[in-house]
């Protein structure tokens, strides 16, 4: 059965006191607030995973990285591997987002590479994909999000694709305060499950997670939510919000 879920991502905020004490706030909020099925995940920077991982320890929340390394072990400094990510608690990891595509030149191959050193560390997966304004305005989107799941995603047996969650990322708009409407949205992770089920069967397709990445607040969100393939959302800046974040996830409850 299909997973809602409502997953922030920090990026790069907050310092370990302040990471941790927000941990803590989301973690009692949802000791007394229901959630429902709806699944609600703090991704962490790296600093931050073992310690909010602790935290989180036995709650309704769970905590996730915003990456890790495409190499299992060795002399690769600054790195931190899948294995290290799964050593402090976490159980998910977003691999491939439009940051990482653009600032740090992260190609579809490595994004599999990641994936799949992901998985075998037991590891669930929160890959995104997404065009930028560009391609948008060319009417390539389409053809761009093939292209990042067929490279990134498609190489994997259908019994670890289970083990993956989608996010739809319309590049343009994160952190421009642009959004996609619901009902462009709802077409890309429309075309996004047809995809899945052309490749792994309907079945499969219908059990994926499509998660919305794109400038989600608590005042669109309901009507985002409210479109049948659109199960949920990657949060970034609303995340760092207490408020913002609970009420996005209610938003999401109330589906």
């Amino acid at each position: 059965m299909r997973k809602k879920i409502v997953a922030g991502n920090w990026k790069m905020n907050m310092d370990l006191a302040e990471g941790l004490k927000f941990a803590k706030s989301i973690a009692e909020y949802y000791e007394k607030n229901p959630a429902g099925e709806t699944g609600v995940i703090l991704c962490t920077p790296f600093i931050h995973l073992a310690g909010v991982a602790n935290i989180l320890k036995g709650s309704k929340v769970a905590c996730g990285a915003q990456n890790c390394a495409s190499e299992p072990s060795g002399a690769y400094t600054g790195e931190v591997s899948a294995s290290m990510v799964k050593s402090t608690g976490a159980g998910y990891v977003i691999i491939g987002h439009s940051e990482r595509r653009t600032y740090y030149s992260e190609n579809n191959r490595i994004l599999f590479k990641k994936t799949r050193l992901a998985l075998d560390n037991d590891l669930k997966v929160i890959f995104c994909c997404g065009e930028v304004l560009e391609e948008r305005e060319k009417e390539h989107h389409f053809i761009v999000v093939r292209k990042q799941l067929e490279e990134g995603l498609f190489g994997l047996s259908k019994d670890d694709f289970t083990k993956v969650v989608i996010a739809y990322e319309p590049v343009w708009a994160i952190g421009t305060g642009l959004t996609a409407t619901p009902e462009q949205a709802q077409e890309m992770h429309a075309y996004i499950r047809s995809m899945v089920a052309d490749k792994y069967g309907k079945e499969c397709a219908d059990d994926l997670t499509v998660l919305y990445g794109g400038s989600c607040k608590p005042s669109n969100a309901a009507e985002l939510f409210s479109n049948p393939d659109v199960d949920g959302g990657l949060i970034g800046g609303a995340s760092l919000k207490k408020e913002d974040f609970c009420a996005i996830v209610e938003a999401l409850h109330e589906q």
